[in-house]
């Protein structure tokens, strides 16, 4: 499995923010061709110390060919190219393999 995880600052405009992803972003996000699970959380909660992000967002593929693909496709371009449009203070972006230790 390959994973994208994408994590970011505070915003200028949480709210804005908030409302542009859950409506626009999200959905967008749904049509990656072979995406095969989407989580996120608006809500990052750093413990004792503070947090530079506020929200996080992961997606998982069968395979980074499969994760490349759909970044170059046009949904993933529409995905990319909406960023700027919520994420006012930009955003960290990362792909890795993710290595499972227990299977749920």
């Amino acid at each position: 499995m390959h994973k994208l995880l994408v994590l970011y600052p505070e915003p200028v405009d949480r709210v804005a923010f908030e409302e542009h992803y859950r409506a626009v972003h999200l959905p967008l996000c749904e049509k990656l061709p072979g995406v095969r699970e989407i989580s996120f959380t608006l809500a990052v909660d750093p413990g004792p110390a503070p947090s530079p992000y506020f929200a996080v967002f992961e997606a998982a593929f069968d395979s980074a060919e499969d994760l490349g693909a759909a970044l170059a496709s046009p949904e993933g371009e529409a995905v990319q190219a909406d960023v700027p449009n919520y994420a006012t203070n930009g955003a960290v972006v990362m792909t890795f393999a993710a290595e499972q230790l227990v299977r749920v």
